[in-house]
């Protein structure tokens, strides 16, 4: 006969105080692995959150992309953490239920103060330590989750020792559960208030640090005097640039010991150190980087002065016998492109003056002309010519980012200027082709006049602004189209990111209320 509902329940019953112990061990053993190394690739969190974005079917990761945007990559990194919880919680559930004079398989050896209340602390201790370790292979980063699980071992033991004696309190009472969830919280409160969130704000671009070559003061300076005065329009030069990456947790690559191989079909193998590259010519560039999954209107489209070494005095070392080329990054990603779109390119590793962030791809990265911001691989390790095509990172998910960007007008800020008079503006882009101009319509599409433009910074892919002012009396539909340097109009035909990039015309209904 199958037991009833109500046997199940008094079967569990027994389990939910330990599971609820252990998995407030989980959580603290977390945050004490945060505590102790930040949110770095010893971070305990670091593979499971790995092994959730690769073992995600390719329909989830392209809502996550296309819908969701950057909160996509927060939820994954949200359920890794869970994840991580419940791995940590669920190896220390051995000793919390010594601890808790668990059901009666273990409950009958147990009785707070005695031996085996020693062993359920060092059980519920020891086991997520010894799972931290194995995921990450940092000392540190598992005696952090050690020292998390342990706090909260030692607080259901005090709270058990306190309520010693009181018949409204059992081995199972409410105290010893709220008790741990406390300590867990606090613990991971700890290590968020010591380390923060683990994201590094970068200095405005506008402030140029006193140590920054002449040549980038000027640049700097000429970025922020041709930018169009709009109020709410971001400048030439990005103060907030986007990122994407195929984690949520950034390599930390130490630059004394970063290498940079060039590899494969080549006619001589190279490899080269960061002093390498600070030997040689220094060349400063404006480039804008759009994401392949920015959507028509979207703000994974931005500017930085970037300074490095060209690829091409590297290639030309190396002497590559090959048509392809695939770019590693310390992160395990990779991307395949022709060879010929890497000739152009930079080694960059300063940015607005400064040392490249870790968050782009500090101490070195590669950033490719004109072409979507997928290949442009950061933390790069390994430069590998072929002589055959292959599928970069994103082709086996079904993306094909590989090409040049599409020409795009973004309609960003709109602005009341009062007696019926508004003021559009926004960012216009199309790679190495160049923006000839920006069209705007302000009665959906039936004539079109042209935007002012912001005066071009030097450079052959650069975005430019573009503000358009106008009077109007009652509501209306405004759209937004550019054409390349050529005169190339920007695709109309409206269409998602996924292949290749978002096409279309942006508009915006403008009420004047």
């Amino acid at each position: 006969m199958s037991p009833t509902r109500k046997q199940w329940a008094a079967r569990v019953r027994p389990w939910l105080p330990p599971i609820a112990v252990a998995l407030a061990a989980g959580l603290a053993a977390v945050g004490g692995s945060y505590l102790s190394v930040g949110r770095r690739p010893a971070f305990v969190v670091t593979p499971i959150d790995r092994f959730v974005i690769t073992h995600s079917p390719d329909a989830l990761v392209t809502v996550a992309i296309t819908v969701l945007g950057p909160l996509g990559h927060r939820l994954a990194f949200l359920t890794a953490i869970a994840l991580t919880c419940a791995v940590l919680g669920l190896a220390a559930l051995p000793g919390v239920a010594i601890l808790l004079d668990g059901p009666p398989v273990v409950g009958a050896i147990s009785r707070p103060g005695s031996v085996s209340t020693a062993v359920g602390v060092l059980v519920g201790t020891a086991l997520p330590a010894a799972v931290a370790f194995g995921l990450t292979g940092s000392p540190a980063s598992s005696a952090g989750a050690a020292a998390g699980a342990g706090l909260v071992a030692l607080v259901t033991v005090g709270i058990g020792l306190l309520a010693e004696g009181d018949a409204a309190v059992d081995s199972f009472g409410r105290r010893r559960v709220l008790g741990a969830v406390g300590a867990a919280i606090g613990s991971s409160a700890l290590g968020l208030f010591v380390r923060g969130t683990g994201t590094t704000s970068f200095p405005p671009p506008f402030d140029i640090p006193e140590d920054a070559r002449p040549a980038v003061q000027t640049l700097l300076e000429r970025a922020n005097d041709r930018s169009l005065a709009v109020e709410g329009l971001e400048p030439l030069v990005s103060t907030n640039f986007y990122q994407v990456d195929i984690g949520n947790v950034d390599p930390a690559v130490d630059r004394e010991e970063w290498t940079l191989s060039i590899t494969g079909a080549v006619a001589e193998a190279a490899e080269y150190d960061f002093a390498d590259l600070e030997t040689m010519a220094i060349e400063d560039r404006f480039v804008t980087l759009r994401c392949v999954g920015d959507q028509l209107n979207g703000r994974q489209l931005d500017t930085a002065l970037w300074s490095g070494v060209p690829v091409r005095k590297l290639l030309e070392a190396a002497g590559p016998e090959g048509n392809y080329v695939v770019l590693h990054g310390a992160d395990g990603y990779y991307n395949e492109f022709p060879l010929e779109a890497l000739w152009p390119g930079l080694l960059a590793y300063r940015m607005n003056g400064r040392s490249l962030p870790r968050a782009h791809g500090a101490p070195v990265r590669a950033l490719v002309p004109g072409h979507w911001g997928e290949i442009n691989v950061k933390w790069l390790t390994e430069i590998e010519v072929r002589e055959e095509e292959t599928m970069g990172y994103w082709e086996h998910r079904g993306w094909h980012g590989t090409g040049p960007v599409h020409t795009v007008a973004k309609l960003w800020q709109t602005n009341h200027l009062g007696s019926g008079r508004f003021e559009v503006a926004g960012h216009a882009y199309a790679g190495t082709r160049g923006i000839g101009a920006v069209e705007v319509s302000t009665d959906g599409g039936d004539t079109w006049d042209d935007a002012e433009l912001s005066e071009p910074l030097p450079g052959d892919d650069v975005w430019r602004q573009w503000r358009y002012e106008y009077g109007a009396a009652g509501s209306h539909e405004v759209i937004v189209r550019a054409r390349d340097a050529d005169g190339t109009l920007q695709i109309p035909e409206t269409d998602g990111p996924k292949p290749d990039g978002a096409t279309g015309w942006v508009s915006e209904t403008v009420d004047p209320r």
